[in-house]
């Protein structure tokens, strides 16, 4: 049993709350995790600003900051893989949806399954470990039904 929890704490109107669940499930369910608990915090510019600069002392505001927990030893839940928490600037989905012209449920769902994969270990620090990790997103988006123009 996987144990997600998606907090709504924008001070909106999120769209497409309800296919952004489906697809974490989705992505969740297709990567093969099981036993995993994670969260998706929905927040705005200035909470994301303040997180960015607090954890990473960067003073600016970001689309995705994740938090993994899975290696930490203080949380332990028998047979539960605690992967962390994941933020997303829904000002950010809204932003870049226009930025790259595809609707703002392709945006969310992208930051969430680009957190997801964060918490699962991937990265793009170099060109080889991007493509990776570029490629699963895409795959994943694509077999959901989530089209780059969609």
């Amino acid at each position: 049993m996987n144990y997600i929890e998606i907090f709504n704490q924008y001070n909106g109107n999120v769209e497409d709350l309800e296919t952004f669940e489906s697809f974490i499930n989705f992505s969740v369910n297709k990567l093969g995790l099981k036993n995993v608990m994670f969260n998706v915090i929905i927040v705005d510019n200035n909470s994301i600003h303040a997180i960015n600069k607090k954890y990473r002392n960067i003073d600016r505001p970001t689309d995705v900051i994740t938090f993994a927990l899975e290696d930490n030893k203080q949380i332990d839940i028998p047979e539960v893989r605690v992967l962390g928490d994941i933020y997303i600037s829904y000002d950010k989905v809204i932003s870049q949806s226009e930025e790259y012209g595809h609707s703002k449920k392709r945006e969310l769902c992208f930051l969430g399954v680009h957190g997801l994969l964060h918490l699962l270990g991937y990265d793009h620090m170099n060109e080889k470990d991007e493509r990776k990790m570029f490629k699963l997103q895409k795959e994943l988006l694509e077999e959901y039904g989530i089209k780059k123009e969609s």
